[in-house]
């Protein structure tokens, strides 16, 4: 085997963890109490609102994304009311099922694996809730299972179209700090994301985004519970109230490294740039191999993908012996097919994606792509000539 030395994880979170990060968690337990660690969470708190170009409210819970789901869902909502969910993909419908397992009557747009949602049909959806039922639209800005990306913007603009109350919430959980995402700018009312993907942070940590009109909006929440009620944790009187308890420590100092690497060394403006070509190379390559097998990205058109994670299919059980090969062989571990064939099926092993979110660069992502070529070859698997020069030609090109 080829795959002695240092292992690459190109799954799509947990993310790979910048040294620096890892360095910065590495301390003994601080005082919670007085001190640095409560200067240092003060600039977190900032640095989280310029993250997402939101002037609103963030609150952090010890939890990853499907708690943040909980969290916006239990302060949004009171038993009864109603949601629209917009499904992309498997965490679409992830969303929709915790929201109703707490009591909230859930309707659904389902836009398929393959491209994103129709503002159209979410404007006729909401000008026929003549009730006006629907208290909240719920949209995924990735999904990291399809990779499939909304365009936010739109569905907000829909919203307003239909002259309906209904808030927007946006699960952020893939895309927040690879792809573009405006909070303000977009009309987002409620927006959740967690620590493990494109902010470099071990699984842990989860966020909610809140505007004022949410907060005032969601006053009345008969779902929430003492621990994931968001308003002690953003109008805090106490340092501790920030967490409903002790501070995730640790996650907070390598929290802060990785917010300062992102938003003050390397800018935030470059970092969507960055993750945009990285996708772009993942893209060229895939789509070099497809014209000679039975290989194509799940997303058709490019502007709908991801700059976090590319999902693709190798069929025949292709993709399945491909993850197989490049991590017993050459040490890269690839991401397993979410939610795109029934378990159990034939086609079950035809998926896979690729991570590209966070601390990758692209002698990463063209080391991946190179191995996986090589992994074609060994296996046998058809596919066409050129891969990897397409996606060099596409980091040289910039």
């Amino acid at each position: 085997s080829l795959a002695q030395g240092r292992s690459y994880l190109a799954i799509p979170g947990p993310s790979v963890m910048p040294d620096r990060v890892l360095n910065a968690m590495h301390r003994a337990a601080p005082n919670i109490y007085e001190g640095d660690l409560i200067e240092m969470t003060a600039q977190v708190m900032t640095d989280l609102r310029r993250v997402a170009l939101s002037s609103g409210h963030v609150a952090i819970y010890l939890a990853n994304g499907h708690g943040a789901w909980e969290a916006a869902i239990s302060n949004l909502f009171s038993r009864g009311d109603t949601a629209l969910s917009l499904i992309t993909g498997r965490f679409g419908v992830g969303w929709a099922h915790h929201a109703r397992a707490l009591g909230v009557t859930v309707e659904t747009l389902d836009f398929g694996i393959k491209a994103p949602v129709d503002p159209a049909r979410v404007e006729a959806a909401l000008r026929a809730d003549t009730a006006r039922k629907i208290k909240v639209v719920l949209l995924t800005h990735v999904d990291t299972a399809s990779s499939v990306r909304n365009d936010v913007a739109a569905v907000r603009a829909a919203i307003d179209a239909a002259g309906h109350p209904a808030l927007l919430a946006v699960d952020c959980i893939a895309s927040l700090g690879c792809d573009e995402f405006r909070f303000d700018d977009w009309g987002v009312d409620v927006m959740v994301a967690a620590s493990q993907k494109g902010l470099m942070v071990p699984p842990g940590l989860g966020f909610v985004w809140v505007s004022d009109k949410a907060v005032a909006a969601c006053k009345g929440a008969d779902l929430v519970t003492p621990y994931w009620d968001w308003r002690p944790r953003i109008f805090a009187q106490e340092y501790w109230q920030q967490f409903g308890g002790t501070a995730p420590t640790h996650h907070l100092f390598g929290l802060s490294e990785a917010l300062r690497m992102i938003l003050d060394e390397e800018g935030l403006p470059q970092v969507w740039a960055r993750h945009r070509t990285l996708s772009r190379s993942v893209a060229a390559a895939f789509e070099a191999w497809g014209q000679g097998g039975d290989i194509a990205l799940n997303v058709p058109v490019a502007a709908h993908r991801s700059g976090a994670v590319t999902a693709a299919r190798i069929g025949q059980g292709g993709a399945e012996r491909l993850r197989g090969w490049c991590e017993t062989e050459a040490g890269v571990t690839l991401g397993i097919g979410l939610g795109m064939a029934a378990p159990g099926t034939p086609e079950a092993g035809d998926f896979l994606r690729l991570g590209h979110m966070g601390h990758v660069n692209a002698h990463m992502v063209l080391g991946a792509l190179a191995v996986m070529e090589a992994g074609l070859q060994a296996l046998g698997i058809a596919h066409g000539r050129g891969g990897i020069q397409s996606a060099a030609a596409v980091i040289a090109a910039g």
